[in-house]
């Protein structure tokens, strides 16, 4: 499955607002479109997001784009962790990031772009 989410919410609702940062919030699909323990690709924003929800219903979001080898695959990466922490590992070369953060764990490298998720009435949303 491929999403294209829809323009921005309304920014004056304020549960809905802004980010800090100034990126605005997304909704991009129902958690139940969503496996646990698998990705899937969205377009967000212009920006190829890679969404995974874990079986807690927990929802994250990072870049589709591998920052090792600049292909548009992590969707497909393989959902782990290390400790309490959630992770995706490139399904090319296996560099493992975290999930939450986009840091890279295995090994010194460029980190992945992680983006703010929530799910609210049941719908999941991305700050882009």
């Amino acid at each position: 499955m491929t999403i294209t989410a829809p323009a921005p919410l309304d920014l004056n609702d304020a549960d809905f607002g802004a980010e800090p940062d100034g990126a605005a919030w997304h909704s991009v699909c129902s958690l139940h479109d969503l496996e646990p323990n698998w990705g899937e690709a969205a377009l967000v924003a212009g920006r190829q997001v890679a969404l995974f929800r874990l079986p807690t219903d927990q929802v994250f979001a990072v870049e589709q784009r591998d920052p090792a080898t600049e292909a548009h695959v992590m969707a497909r990466g393989i959902v782990g962790s290390r400790g309490e922490r959630h992770t995706i590992a490139s399904p090319l070369h296996k560099q493992v990031y975290d999930l939450a953060t986009g840091e890279r764990l295995d090994a010194p490298g460029a980190p992945i772009a992680a983006f703010p998720a929530r799910v609210v009435d049941g719908i999941v949303q991305i700050a882009a």
